[in-house]
């Protein structure tokens, strides 16, 4: 330091004593690092929204399934499973802002690889030699929980980690695309999947599937006619059992519902994490997002592969679903249209709404044909009706009307949460429930006190004294 020049910052008294600034500010560190929770409880405050979703998962198996019957819970199931896929595309297309069209290549990347390892696994892990025959199927093996169960969840992982490889696939050469570009190569995509799965062969039998190898499973798909014999673990009766003792349903409900659990929790703190905001960064401005230091390529990969990878696990619960034969013409692009419409009339972003659309439009069918029954009867029509083909007329509708009447969608941006309704009364009676052991009871207002304190230090007041903390148009300087 040259002579004549002057120290920058505060300086420190000669006798060595600390001066007053640097204890009010060494008082507040101590008081933040005293609030700072322990890290087994935070971790343990992180799983129970998992662990609660598991517990209504198997409720509903246990208590709602029986009271369905196999018709109505078969609907759940596919409620259930039309909530995993929309919700999965609700990550690129909403919070992303991208634009796909071809999420059903992802869907069936998953469910043939799912369908692969539960089929070819029972038979070469789980099925004694002798019980092989030449019959085309594999039935469900053990009890709930039991080597066929997990086996099954496996295969959805598996099914999810093919997918999610197809997604890094599509996303790094789309960096550079955007709109009706990037709709373009993601219809392809899912076109490509398609056609090169009608091109495969029959699915073999037991007796010969047992000697079957990697590359003979990925030629073995089953063609056009889809992958038949894959035991159905995602079943609409809940434990059931035939006259002979032979298990014929299993803990469907209980799979599906747990998975949404667990995606719709993931979700949610995805939109409000670091990444997430730089997702929806991203949405509304690319460009401004670069240069705020948003590394856009990363977040569109990112967002990419996790909407393949849960779409690839709704393609295992799909491939395993009773009543379903994993055909590549049941997922093609209208299969990818039906989940973009259950994006777009719910609101592009919003969980909620999409969970509300995605039930709504899956319910849609069977109400069509309920409501041509009851008026065939009303006018004495005796001929049959077939309500499949007035359901692409009437989405179409919906969306007309969403386009012209609510162009956000049914819930825009906004989630169940943000409404004034649950602000006013479930909020407050869900912090008295849960405050102190799920949440921290204090939390707020603590965040509320630190600030507090900051400001008074700013305004050179001690902020350890509540009598010196600036009242507004007090002192301190202009």
């Amino acid at each position: 330091m040259t002579e004549g020049s002057e120290a920058v910052g505060p300086s420190r008294p000669r006798d060595g004593k600390t001066s007053e600034p640097e204890a009010r500010t060494r008082k507040l560190a101590e008081r933040i690092a005293a609030i700072k929770p322990n890290p087994a409880v935070a971790f343990g405050r992180s799983l129970w929204p998992f662990l609660v979703a598991v517990v209504l998962a198997f409720m509903l198996q246990v208590v709602l399934a029986p009271m369905l019957g196999a018709f109505y819970a078969k609907i759940f199931l596919d409620i259930g499973i039309a909530i995993v896929l929309a919700s999965s595309l609700n990550i690129v297309n909403g919070f992303a802002g991208q634009f796909s069209i071809g999420h059903a290549g992802f869907m069936m990347v998953g469910g043939y690889a799912a369908a692969c390892v539960t089929y070819y696994g029972s038979i070469k892990l789980l099925m004694p030699a002798g019980e092989l025959t030449d019959a085309i199927g594999v039935t469900v093996l053990g009890g709930f929980l039991g080597a066929g169960d997990l086996l099954f969840l496996v295969s959805c992982v598996v099914g999810g980690i093919a997918a999610a490889l197809a997604g890094v696939v599509v996303g790094l050469p789309s960096l550079r695309l955007r709109g009706d570009y990037l709709a373009i190569v993601t219809l392809g995509f899912g076109e490509i999947v398609r056609v090169l799965v009608q091109q495969t062969d029959d699915v073999p039998e037991p007796i010969k599937a047992v000697d079957t190898g990697i590359g003979g499973m990925v030629k073995h798909l089953g063609g056009p006619l889809g992958f038949t014999g894959t035991p159905t673990y995602v079943s609409p009766t809940p434990w059931a059992t035939n006259a002979s003792g032979e298990q014929t349903g299993h803990a469907g409900i209980f799979f599906v519902y747990a998975v949404v659990g667990i995606l719709l929790v993931l979700v949610y703190r995805l939109k409000t994490s670091s990444k997430g905001r730089a997702l929806l960064a991203v949405r509304e401005n690319e460009v401004a997002a670069e240069a705020m230091g948003v590394d856009t390529a990363r977040s569109k990969v990112t967002a990419f592969v996790l909407a393949a990878f849960f779409a690839g696990v709704g393609g295992g619960l799909y491939a395993h679903s009773m009543g379903v034969t994993l055909n590549p013409n049941e997922l093609g692009f209208q299969k990818s249209i039906d989940l973009v419409i259950m994006v777009v009339l719910g609101g592009m972003g919003s969980i909620t709404g999409v969970v509300f659309a995605a039930a709504f439009l899956t319910v849609l069918p069977e109400l069509f044909r309920e409501a041509a029954q009851f008026i065939t009867q009303l006018i004495g029509y005796e001929g049959q009706v077939n309500t499949d083909a007035y359901r692409m007329p009437v989405y179409a509708l919906l969306l007309i009307l969403v386009m012209i009447l609510r162009p956000q969608g049914l819930f825009g941006i906004k989630e169940l949460w943000d409404l004034g309704f649950w602000r006013k009364y479930v909020i407050p009676a869900w912090r008295k429930v849960a405050g102190g052991w799920l949440i921290a009871k204090d939390e707020g207002a603590t965040a509320s006190a630190i600030a507090r304190d900051l400001s008074s230090e700013r305004a050179g007041a001690d902020p350890t004294k509540a009598d010196d903390s600036p009242k507004p148009g007090a002192g301190g300087e202009a």
